[in-house]
């Protein structure tokens, strides 16, 4: 099987690189949107690789790498009444949501940020540089994986 590459968004001040460097490993949690539910159902795999990016930054951008480590199963937030990802609509017998583990592999030695993505043409066509783009969870191909890994490692 092969490698799929993702970028996964996160705003700073809910859940950061550095959070995720501390926790070595996280549920990926709190999706709510079908369109990603589907891509942790049917297309993230053991082994994939994200991009983990700041998102609602002034400005926002790629700050590190994370692995996945799980295959996707329930999302616990969406049964648990005092979380503010519950949902009525979920029951344990038939979830709603799912998530995949995640673990640390490395924080870049500075931010990617959005407006150096948009403007690199090594970076064409990634989704990130969309107008409108909001999805938490997006594929990224293999070249421009490597190519912000190396814009953040310089």
């Amino acid at each position: 099987m092969s490698k799929n590459y993702w970028l996964i968004k996160s705003e700073e001040a809910c859940y950061s690189i550095d959070d995720m460097k501390s926790d070595k490993k996280t549920a990926w949690s709190g999706i709510r949107n079908h369109q990603v539910k589907n891509c942790i159902l049917k297309e993230i795999k053991i082994g994939d690789l994200a991009l983990f990016y700041h998102s609602n930054g002034k400005p926002s951008g790629a700050v590190g790498v994370v692995k996945v480590t799980s295959r996707p199963y329930p999302d616990p937030t969406q049964f648990d009444r005092k979380d503010e990802h519950f949902d009525p609509k979920a029951c344990k017998e038939k979830p709603i949501w799912y998530v995949v583990d995640m673990k640390f592999v490395q924080k870049f030695k500075r931010a990617v940020l959005l407006p150096e993505i948009k403007n690199d043409p090594k970076l064409k066509g990634i989704m990130v540089a969309e107008k409108g783009n909001m999805l938490s969870v997006q594929p990224v191909s293999f070249a421009h994986f490597e190519h912000i890994v190396y814009l953040g490692k310089s």
